[in-house]
């Protein structure tokens, strides 16, 4: 997102089954990526436009910036969603944007 114009899902890869270790080797890449990419980032890079795509249908069209913006939001509703679940499965929540009240502030 951060250096392209456009995702066209479309062209996206399926859902497949992996491994654990296979999924977390990937998030990792990943995320190494996004980092490297939004380092190098400049200001203007974040006013480009940048389209979501499904083939020739244009989804939705909006500044790079307010995408990636957006996206990230996402991000941060699917991580709450998780931690709901977790609790209610009575998993203890991990640290998110700190410690949580499952591990407390330690000494």
């Amino acid at each position: 997102m951060v250096t392209g114009t456009v995702i066209d899902l479309a062209k996206q890869a399926k859902y497949s089954y992996e491994k654990t270790e296979t999924l977390v080797a990937r998030f990792d890449k990943n995320v190494r990526e996004a980092r490297g990419a939004l380092d190098s980032a400049k200001d203007s890079d974040f006013k480009v436009q940048w389209q979501l795509k499904h083939g020739e249908n244009v989804l939705w069209t909006a500044p790079r910036g307010e995408a990636v913006r957006s996206t990230i939001n996402h991000l941060v509703h699917h991580r709450g969603q998780l931690t709901v679940y977790l609790r209610l499965v009575d998993v203890p929540i991990p640290s998110i944007y700190g410690p949580s009240a499952d591990e407390g502030w330690g000494g």
